[in-house]
């Protein structure tokens, strides 16, 4: 299986990205969140759902671990696919997608496209327990995750090993994606 995908981006649509990846060129679906943060990349890290199917070989990336969790979430409810999966998580972050299911808003829910108040519903009831463990586990740690792979991947265009760079990070107290890295260098040299 298929944890994440790292490479280069050889082409960016609004939901796919073309990756080459030690020059293999993968096609990985991704929301509009993710393709808004994959923007002027060139290097990028995508956690990865590898769906294999009769007819087709399916990769979709996330460059949030909670969006991805989310994703994986969504798709084993009967009724949700990777495409409705995906519109949900076009539609809304994760972020605002689990204060949509914390606030139990249904009316927000069917505003995504192919979904009624049927499946809004289904939604709701299968996937509410889902984020009080998910909640609990990831905490301050998420909203950190993409200053900390932006500031990664800086540090690691200026020549630092990755192993070096995470140990680095972990000691980081700021937050900012700029302020991190000045602090990375600080401790780096």
């Amino acid at each position: 299986m298929i944890f994440g995908l790292k490479g280069k981006v050889f082409r960016l649509e609004n939901t796919r990205v073309l990756l080459d990846v030690g020059g293999v060129i993968y096609e990985v679906n991704i929301s509009l969140h993710s393709a808004r943060f994959l923007e002027n990349k060139e290097e990028v890290f995508l956690f990865a759902t590898q769906i294999v199917r009769e007819d087709a070989h399916l990769l979709f990336g996330f460059v949030e671990e909670i969006e991805k969790q989310t994703f994986d979430r969504l798709i084993k409810i009967n009724g949700v696919g990777p495409k409705v999966a995906l519109a949900i998580l076009s539609t809304y972050s994760a972020q605002e997608f689990i204060e949509i299911i914390q606030t139990k808003n249904i009316a927000a829910l069917q505003k995504v496209p192919g979904i009624g108040g049927k499946s809004a519903g289904k939604i709701m009831v299968d996937i509410s327990g889902f984020y009080v463990d998910l909640i609990a586990q990831e905490g301050v740690k998420d909203s950190k995750s993409l200053a900390y792979q932006e500031a990664k991947m800086a540090l690691e265009s200026l020549g630092f090993k990755a192993n070096a760079i995470d140990k680095v990070l972990k000691q980081v107290q700021k937050s900012s994606v700029q302020d991190m890295i000045k602090e990375a260098l600080g401790l780096l040299k």
